[in-house]
């Protein structure tokens, strides 16, 4: 009895020995188990950081689909470049500008995968091969422009942008070359009719062309006293509060640096515009809210006596967008590209 009892006690205890062994067995295998597990979401997760990580990097390094002013609440516009006419745009500056004002667009149209140009007219910017006081009509002041469309190829077309007494210019290329230009945009500009002349937008601020011509302190007789005046030189107050009211410090002293005198035969002298040329290209104007050289009310009287084919507004501009809202205005210039 006490044998087989001690048997069956060694038996149990072998049995419950085997048993818990097994359940150490089983928890030891369980226990690799979630390590493996950690170890596999710790790979995964790893890998997963470094896609979102490269996710990041590659989003950043891409061209923007859609610009807009991080000032302003509009919407964000997709850019469809495969559904437009031409990617060309062709930015031609205002009276004492230059190539040199488009900076901030330029980058800005690129990345969107468009291909802008900026001139320097005839004595503007680095364009020194004309004396300002040879300048003797508008003619002669748009002559790069002129050039260039002319060495376009065949049926190719662009956009033309013209900033302020710019718009003169590219009204004078849509006589000229009606065929090659897709859209014109009149930024805050001189679209004038028939027979006017691209000061006559100004008279309001100026006075009437043959008053400023006669009283102005600002005017260059390049060819001597006893002869007519060749240029105009604002001095640098004026142009602070004229031109570049909203602008930053370092776009007004960029400015001041680089502005040159403004031919004067191109502003006083008469457009000769057809319907048959002029009249067959679209034409876009933005105006500039805050301006204080060609107020809204005159754009307004500019717009309701040529009507273009569309108007667009950029809030909180003075008369150079181009510095103190360059987002805004490059936004605009994409759409209307689209349209």
């Amino acid at each position: 009895m006490g044998n087989r009892m001690t048997c069956m006690q060694i038996k149990d205890l072998k049995g419950a020995f085997a048993c818990g062994s097994k359940k150490e067995m089983n928890r030891s295998s369980s226990m690799k188990k979630l390590v493996s597990e950690k170890e596999k979401l710790c790979q995964i997760s790893q890998r997963f950081e470094s896609f979102i990580i490269n996710r990041i990097v590659s989003t950043r390094s891409k061209p923007r689909r859609s610009l807009s002013d991080p000032s302003s609440n509009d919407k964000q516009v997709p850019i469809f470049l495969e559904n437009i006419e031409t990617k060309k745009v062709i930015l031609v500056h205002g009276e004492g500008l230059g190539a040199w004002c488009w900076y901030k667009i330029v980058p800005m149209m690129e990345e969107a995968g468009m291909h802008p140009v900026a001139l320097d007219l005839a004595g503007s910017g680095a364009n020194n091969c004309i004396n300002i006081n040879n300048i003797t009509s508008l003619e002669d002041y748009s002559k790069p422009l002129m050039n260039y469309l002319g060495s376009l190829a065949g049926d190719e077309k662009v956009i033309l942008v013209g900033h302020s007494c710019g718009g003169a210019t590219i009204s004078y290329a849509m006589e000229k070359y009606p065929n090659k230009i897709s859209k014109a945009i009149f930024l805050c500009a001189t679209m004038v009719n028939n027979g006017q002349r691209p000061f006559d937008p100004f008279a309001q601020e100026l006075g009437s062309a043959e008053l400023f011509l006669k009283e102005s302190q600002n005017l260059l007789y390049g060819n001597g006293k006893e002869r007519p005046p060749t240029g105009l030189m604002l001095e640098k107050d004026q142009i602070k509060s004229l031109y570049f009211n909203h602008c930053s410090s370092k776009d007004i002293a960029l400015a001041s640096m680089s502005m040159r005198a403004v031919p004067l035969a191109p502003m006083i002298e008469k457009l000769k515009l057809t319907t048959e040329n002029y009249g067959t290209v679209k034409r876009f104007f933005i105006q500039t809210a805050d301006d204080n050289i060609l107020r809204l009310q005159i754009q307004e009287e500019i717009v309701q006596k040529n009507p273009p084919h569309g108007v667009y507004k950029i809030k909180g501009s003075d008369h150079s967008p181009f510095f103190s809202k360059p987002r805004s205005l490059n936004k605009i210039l994409l759409e209307i590209a689209q349209l």
